[in-house]
């Protein structure tokens, strides 16, 4: 059986990067940290794009970065596209991930995903008609039911974040024996907060529809603002088909009022809700996990010590004020910034999955 390529083909548009050696340098570091080589198409104009995306074509799904909003017909074989700059997602038949928004850092997101799916690929499963009502799916090997892995991810319920954040640790949870659910949901600049936390919580009930997977068990786990949506998910699961097991915050945003009056991520709370604290104070204490406590459910709180103090200090708060009800709360702290939480090399993931396989999954 042929071995995937590990080559990675990355074609820029004519003027798309305003600096080519940085370009460079930052592609080949990121191809580097996973084992990868690659080259990099530089095109001079408009038919000299069109021909490297076709030549590239023939080694399968590419990176392309066809210059900020430019209009662009992705090959059958599929495409990574990338725009430095906020602009619209492309959900054109043909580009998996559309990587936007996040500066020329977004090449190394680009070849991360590269790398996940084409070593560990997932499928897609749709749980509503909006293209972000989708989740992708991984199934482990050997015989099930296995446990299952709901992914959320973070970014501060901005639509230029995606579930390719959670890339590394669905692969990760899928060799450890979890399905694993990366859900993608509709985020607040472009939908009402409502509609963002109806889709969490229906892509958590959606787990039903997957033979191999044990609804009896199924953790939900959020990262920082994921970490929100999971919990809140948890605490609204009473009675529902599937109730997790265990729900765990990664580094997540717990308490909306401390979030807002402290104006994290430029104010990124107030801009999903719609309104700050004073102004919808219902909305904030239905959505606030630590308004919501008891959850009812066993929780596994963690946070990296180098993370912001604000993060931190919720995850302790939090944990605290948990420890004080009925619910079965564990804090875990460990080395690392804001991202080891979901980095399957950090010491801190290492301890954190250790807990969840000992709830999760027999003799573990």
């Amino acid at each position: 059986m042929n071995q995937p390529t590990r080559r990675v083909d990355v074609v820029f548009a004519p003027g798309a990067v305003a600096h080519r050696g940085t370009a460079e340098e930052l592609v080949h570091r990121a191809m580097a940290a996973r084992g990868l080589t690659g080259e990099l198409t530089f095109a001079l104009d408009t038919a000299g794009l069109e021909r490297a995306v076709q030549s590239a074509a023939g080694r399968g799904e590419l990176i392309v970065v066809p210059g900020a909003g430019a209009p662009f017909t992705a090959p059958a074989c599929g495409v990574i596209r990338v725009d430095f700059g906020e602009c619209e997602a492309d959900r054109a038949a043909g580009v998996r991930v559309h990587i936007r928004g996040r500066g020329l850092d977004g090449l190394r997101y680009a070849v991360d995903s590269w790398y996940h799916h084409r070593f560990h690929p997932a499928r897609i499963v749709r749980y509503g008609d909006h293209p972000d009502q989708r989740v992708e799916l991984r199934i482990p090997g050997g015989d099930g039911p296995f446990p299952v892995a709901v992914l959320i991810h973070g970014g501060f319920w901005r639509p230029r974040w995606e579930s390719d954040l959670m890339d590394a640790l669905a692969v990760d949870l899928t060799a450890r024996g979890y399905v694993t659910w990366n859900v993608e949901y509709r985020r607040g600049a472009e939908n009402r907060w409502a509609a963002m936390e109806s889709d969490v919580a229906d892509a958590v009930q959606a787990v039903t529809t997957v033979p191999e997977a044990d609804p009896g068990r199924v953790v939900v786990l959020g990262h920082s603002a994921g970490g929100q949506l999971a919990l809140r998910a948890a605490a609204d699961a009473v009675g529902a088909a599937v109730r997790p097991a265990l729900a765990v915050s990664l580094a997540g945003v717990l308490n909306l009022r401390l979030a807002d009056d402290r104006h994290l991520g430029e104010g990124a709370v107030a801009i999903a809700v719609g309104s700050d604290w004073a102004g919808d104070r219902v909305t904030y204490e239905e959505s606030s996990p630590i308004d919501r406590l008891p959850l009812g459910i066993p929780q596994l709180v963690a946070s990296a010590l180098q993370d912001e103090p604000d993060m931190l200090e919720m995850s302790r708060e939090y944990h605290a004020v948990a420890a004080a009800t009925t619910d079965d709360v564990v804090l875990i702290e460990g080395p690392g910034d804001h991202f080891a939480v979901i980095d399957p090399a950090s010491r801190i993931w290492h301890t954190i999955a250790e807990v969840i396989d000992a709830r999760m999954i027999p003799g573990a």
